[in-house]
């Protein structure tokens, strides 16, 4: 049986607004999730959906309205100490001190959380996120993926087994992103449970085991990623055609026609239309050159579980 490493019952946040006629806010609406030892788990949702609140009540920054939090074994009413030295947190924003060096960011890190000098790892965890050789430089002569990186080995310095990342390639290029998910998916390999929020749906789609979709505060969605896929319904054509000059004649009720560059993409349900008739519609007002077919993926489910 698979060890449950987090759980939430019945979360609740309401935050007061004293200024506002209307004076509260739900964040989060009885949220009930559990996350398992070893997995990668994705939390996924728009801005202002409860992600970042349900992040802060882990780290001990937001107090819950109520609901209960249990994490390694720990309740986070009554250890709350040790539910946080179970979770190593890394921002949104990189908050580093430009004149330190990252050995010693790790030490200072590592004091902090009451590390005991020959407990510690530093350079094993420098290792573990490819920044060896940045040991001894000044944190701001490193690149937008090293500072990432940098975050993420100050996370470990206590070596939690549950590593929360918000957001960790907002920024960084494509090169560095995937660096920066190499050293992610090695962190998962040797026993680290990840939950991760991201905006960039096809990086959970590559990264995550199970998937949880947060909307207004509500679990709208919460499966394994195959799972959630095989819910998709939504197939695409696209049509590279000769032109797009009658373009704005292609109809077909229940079906979406948008133009990207010198494409045509065609967008329905794939249980209530057939294939040829989609082709038909286009062919009345377009010449196609070439015909290519994907179904939907998890963006598709998102954008129809947030109604966006």
């Amino acid at each position: 049986m698979e060890k449950v490493i987090l759980s939430a019952e019945n979360l609740t946040k309401i935050y007061s607004k004293k200024s506002s006629a209307n004076n509260s806010v739900l964040a989060l609406n009885k949220l009930n999730l559990k996350v398992k030892q070893g997995e990668i788990f994705g939390l996924l949702g728009p801005n202002g959906a409860g992600k970042t609140t349900f992040i802060n009540i882990l780290g001990g920054l937001v107090e819950k309205t109520s609901g209960k939090v249990d994490v390694w074994g720990f309740d986070l009413d009554k250890n709350p100490r040790q539910v946080k030295a179970s979770i190593g947190i890394v921002p949104q924003e990189v908050n580093l001190d430009a004149f330190f060096s990252p050995r010693k960011l790790l030490e200072l890190q590592a004091g902090l959380f009451g590390v005991k000098e020959k407990d510690r790892i530093t350079d094993l965890i420098l290792k573990m996120v490819s920044l060896d050789k940045q040991a001894n430089s000044y944190a701001r002569s490193l690149s937008g993926g090293m500072k990432r990186r940098l975050l993420i080995a100050k996370a470990m310095v206590h070596q939690p087994p549950l590593l929360v990342l918000d957001e960790p390639s907002a920024g960084v290029d494509v090169e560095l992103r995937q660096n920066l998910w190499k050293n992610v998916s090695e962190l998962n390999q040797i026993g680290v449970t990840i939950i991760l929020t991201t905006h960039n749906l096809y990086e959970a789609q590559d990264m995550c085991n199970r998937i949880g979709i947060i909307n207004k505060g509500n679990l709208v969605a919460l499966d394994s990623t195959s799972k959630l896929l095989d819910r998709i319904e939504t197939k695409k054509i696209k049509f590279k055609v000769r032109n797009l000059d009658q373009f704005d004649k292609i109809e077909l009720n229940g079906v979406k026609f948008y133009k990207n560059g010198t494409q045509i993409i065609a967008s329905y349900d794939k249980n209530k239309f057939k294939f040829d008739q989609v082709i038909n519609a286009v062919k009345k007002s377009a010449e196609i050159v070439d015909i290519s077919t994907e179904d939907g993926d998890l963006e598709d489910i998102f954008l129809k579980l947030t109604n966006r």
